[in-house]
């Protein structure tokens, strides 16, 4: 129910203080990405060490969302929101002060707080702002997050030489403390409650896995694939995801529903977006490695400085941004199964070419523009067709349970890539330009079976989506929405003849 009583801060005030939060995460996941190169260095890491800053974080949102989610219902969204903010604050000086890896992980496992923000920005725009604007609110907030994401890119380099690498983590600590005390004074109270038993051990059981099975693939050349440690690490990976989902199933609250996985609806579309993160994630973390490499050392590569591999990653954020805004009018031409079968094969074209030819970098701006398309056209659909997939009442379970499968897709993918490329050194002791290679296919191969995987969801005509969006009033909910770094606005309508007959 959105407020409409005068007494409550003004709604234009709410979003201006929710788009300073999202914004601020959406930076802060994003400017770290040119950096990794360097970070490597004044960290004195390998390549599987530094590309943990990254997945560390993706891996601490994966479990911190659903649970800040669940927490806002309970106790008030504004509140957690502030908690949230201060998390990132906290965060972003543990890293700025870090001289050793371990202090860095520190800090980007506070900060994956952040993924909350989105969620509950959400359900505050629902909770506060007049029927007529709710769409419109949810829509900008989502937009502002993809420029603020594509902007952290590209803002990376001057900061850096302005301020020195601590300045990526001490600006947004300033940004992001600020912004939690003005959330503290201006976001009111939560009008609507939805109390109950938060099931945690779930997430104990979902951190556990990951974390083993994650550190089995990016440690596995360094450790020995036939170790002791990498084995035990594996098996008790499968064991724990065993033990885990028989938990999520007895919850009374579960993180994510395993009932409603198995709705045909449901698990394509989950398994498309696991495979979309796999492939999106790790080409953020992989293709500034690769640019910034020195081709004097390694034979490949273009000593690009951190501004220069910013702006080569910027047609991908640009394009994802641009393909929210359009991807209605595609839909309602191709049909929203078929736009994500299409996306996904533009994207696999876009990661197929850097690993077929990556001797010039304008090939890197072409590919990066096609997967921004492809991403952009997956992401603007899934969320329909999941909408189109559950009962009314369980639609925002079912979008946020989807959101956080692609986050930990992300984390899988960037621990697969390290693996491939530290598999393959070069004898100057950096990767070898056969790692990318053969990583970028890999990554390629993701997408594509992202594609035949879409080929699989189940048709949805028109008149059940538009019953389903009007029953769950979510016209506005499904605008738009962007979960830790990448772009999800919906397609407002589903299922054109075209679709029916896929």
């Amino acid at each position: 129910m959105n407020s409409t009583m005068t007494s409550r801060t003004p709604f234009l005030v709410t979003f201006v203080v929710l788009s300073v939060a999202v914004g601020s995460y959406a930076l802060l996941q994003s400017m770290v990405i040119p950096v990794l190169h360097q970070l490597k260095d004044s960290l004195d890491t390998d390549q599987a060490g530094v590309t943990w800053i990254f997945t560390a974080n993706l891996l601490s949102a994966s479990i911190f969302t659903p649970i800040l989610g669940r927490v806002g219902d309970a106790v008030g969204k504004g509140k957690i929101l502030t908690i949230v903010l201060i998390a990132l604050s906290v965060g972003s000086v543990v890293a700025a002060l870090a001289s050793s890896l371990a202090v860095m992980l520190i800090g980007r496992v506070i900060q994956g707080a952040g993924g909350a923000t989105l969620p509950l920005a959400f359900g505050i725009i629902r909770d506060e702002f007049p029927e007529r604007h709710t769409a419109l609110g949810i829509s900008v907030t989502s937009a502002l997050m993809g420029a603020a994401s594509g902007l952290g890119i590209t803002v990376a380099g001057p900061i850096v030489n302005t301020f020195g690498l601590d300045g990526l983590f001490w600006l947004p600590a300033i940004v992001t403390a600020v912004a939690a005390g003005v959330a503290g004074l201006f976001i009111p109270e939560s009008p609507v409650r939805t109390p109950g038993r938060i099931s945690f051990l779930p997430a104990v059981w979902l951190s556990g896995w990951l974390v083993a099975i994650l550190l089995a693939l990016s440690q596995g050349q360094a450790w020995g694939w036939s170790s002791p440690v990498i084995i035990g690490l594996l098996t008790g990976g499968v064991v724990l995801i065993g033990v885990w989902v028989i938990s999520e199933r007895r919850a009374r609250v579960p993180l994510i529903d395993m009932h409603m996985m198995r709705l045909p609806g449901v698990w394509t579309t989950n398994l498309v977006a696991l495979l979309v993160g796999v492939g999106m994630y790790a080409t953020f973390a992989f293709v500034p490695e690769f640019l910034q490499t020195d081709p004097r050392l390694a034979g490949y590569g273009f000593d690009t400085t951190i501004s220069q591999s910013g702006l080569i990653l910027l047609p991908q954020a640009v394009m994802m941004f641009v393909l929210g805004l359009v991807s209605a009018r595609i839909s309602r031409v191709l049909g929203p199964k078929r736009a994500v079968v299409i996306g996904s094969a533009i994207s696999a074209t876009g990661l197929a070419s850097i690993s077929a030819a990556h001797s010039h970098v304008w090939q890197f701006y072409v590919a990066n523009a096609l997967l921004g398309i492809g991403i952009g056209l997956v992401f603007a659909c899934l969320a329909n067709l999941i909408v189109a997939a559950v009962p009314a009442q369980q639609t925002s379970v079912a979008s946020g349970m989807n959101a956080n499968i692609r986050t930990i897709g992300g984390a899988i993918g960037t621990a697969m890539m390290t693996a491939i490329v530290v598999s393959h050194p070069h004898a100057s002791g950096i990767p070898s330009e056969a790692g990318f290679t053969i990583g970028f296919a890999a990554l390629a191969a993701a997408m594509l079976a992202a594609a035949v995987a879409a080929l699989l969801i189940p048709t949805v005509s028109e008149a059940e989506l538009e019953e389903r969006l009007e029953s769950d009033e979510l016209s506005g909910q499904a605008v738009g929405q962007r979960v830790d770094g990448e772009l999800v606005a919906a397609c407002p309508r589903a299922g054109n003849d075209g679709d029916r007959d896929g």
